[in-house]
């Protein structure tokens, strides 16, 4: 565990927050398909910070950069983008922390309601300082589930939400607010969408994997994977295989 880490990733979600507050333009950056300005402005106040830490740098809005102490914080300065640039109040600044072990500490702030999930690695995992529990739910029939896309067929859960924002939508699975997540559009993600919600998960004892099973700590600005997750076991199964159907 590291705190001082942790501490230096609350800096960093600061930092964008204040950026972000003082954005007048939510339309397009013009830079690439996808980004929004406020993406750039929130990343350029992320990486003074990272950058002042000597970490190295996973963003998706900018280039690698190697930092000088052997550690690399993956990041989206704003997961949601969507979200916020129509005022729906569900977005988040994501990081995780990797060092030559792994994930070592994560944090997702949703930027619009200042609530923040973290997780340090061994240490479990927290809301605003509450440990997390995910829900005792094992059966699909009974599960609500939160979905990106939309399903190829009928997945049999109880009910969805399509909410827009992976980051905050693992989370809610890790704190028990929702029993399951899947993804329904195969190889949608970066790393920077899902790293540091799936440490959040697995260390609140939740079940999360790739669809196809490979691995989701890479650092690779390339690779796209499909997550799933769910609150137990029994869920997590049942819930891979109507997605696989």
């Amino acid at each position: 565990m590291n705190p001082d880490r942790l501490a230096l990733l609350h800096d960093v979600a600061d930092a964008v927050a204040s950026a972000f507050a003082e954005v007048t333009d939510f339309g397009p950056s013009g830079a690439r398909k996808g980004q929004y300005a406020f993406d750039v402005v929130g990343n350029a106040a992320a990486l003074e910070v990272l950058r002042g830490a000597g970490l190295g740098v996973l963003s998706e809005e900018s280039e690698f950069e190697p930092g000088s102490t052997g550690e690399v914080v993956v990041i989206d300065p704003i997961d949601g983008s969507t979200n916020a640039s129509r005022g729906v109040q569900y977005f988040a600044t994501a990081m995780c922390a990797v060092d030559a072990d792994g994930p070592s500490v994560a944090l997702v702030a949703n930027q619009a309601t200042g609530e923040r999930y973290w997780a340090l690695r061994g240490g479990g995992a927290f809301c605003e300082g509450v440990p997390l529990t995910p829900s005792s739910c094992t059966e699909l029939s009974d599960a609500i589930i939160a979905l990106n896309g939309v399903p190829p067929k009928p997945l049999g859960y109880r009910q969805c939400r399509v909410l827009g924002a992976v980051a905050l939508d693992l989370c809610l699975v890790a704190a028990g607010v929702l029993d399951g997540y899947v993804d329904c559009v195969d190889e949608a993600h970066g790393v920077w969408d899902y790293l540091a919600s799936v440490m959040i998960c697995r260390e609140a004892g939740a079940q999360v994997a790739d669809l196809h099973g490979r691995e989701l700590a890479v650092l690779d600005r390339a690779a796209r994977r499909t997550p799933i997750a769910a609150a137990t076991p029994q869920l997590f199964t049942q819930l891979a295989a109507a997605r696989r159907g």
